[in-house]
């Protein structure tokens, strides 16, 4: 049995027009959300053998406030190709994944994230379902779970949508994007 969960980094802000993409760090809302959404996790019971990052501002930011909501260090990877990647790129790095871990979590973007889920989704609650297919927010939590062995043996369809939970439905002063 392999689970993935994904965590779409929490909202940053446009502040400064002319800074990179990549340095954009986290606006007020995702400071907020983030270690909330950490907390959920811990309150879940999940647990991470790794966990996979894009190395941009906006999702170190959360990861570390992921880890203080959870109240533990995350055994963390940055991964240059978990920035802005594709559902395929994404699901290639998977399928590279030591077939040791059991359960990981991926800190990254949309679309990809968004894509990703829906291509492996294939069954799970319809609410679920149909909230993943309306929209993954920033700091929304997608978790799947896969009757298989290796990382390698991952298919689009056959995953088990387990959550899908945004920082609204957790606090909602935490509503938008």
């Amino acid at each position: 049995m392999k689970s993935l969960t994904l965590l779409r980094h929490a909202k940053a802000g446009w502040n400064n027009p002319s800074q990179r993409d990549f340095d954009r760090p986290l606006d007020e809302r995702g400071r907020r959300a983030a270690p909330r959404m950490g907390f959920y996790l811990r309150t879940e019971g999940l647990a991470f053998d790794r966990v996979l990052v894009s190395p941009s501002v906006r999702t170190l930011e959360t990861l570390a406030l992921v880890e203080e909501g959870y109240g533990a260090k995350l055994a963390e990877i940055e991964d240059e190709r978990v920035y802005l990647a594709s559902s395929d790129t994404l699901l290639d790095l998977i399928h590279d994944l030591p077939d040791e871990w059991g359960s990981i979590l991926i800190v990254g973007h949309n679309p990809g994230f968004e894509d990703l889920g829906m291509l492996l989704a294939g069954q799970g609650p319809a609410r679920l379902m149909a909230l993943l297919a309306a929209f993954l927010p920033t700091a929304g939590v997608v978790s799947l779970a896969f009757d298989v062995d290796h990382w390698a043996d991952i298919r689009p369809g056959e995953g088990m949508l387990v959550r899908f939970t945004r920082p609204v439905d957790l606090d909602r002063s935490l509503d938008g994007d």
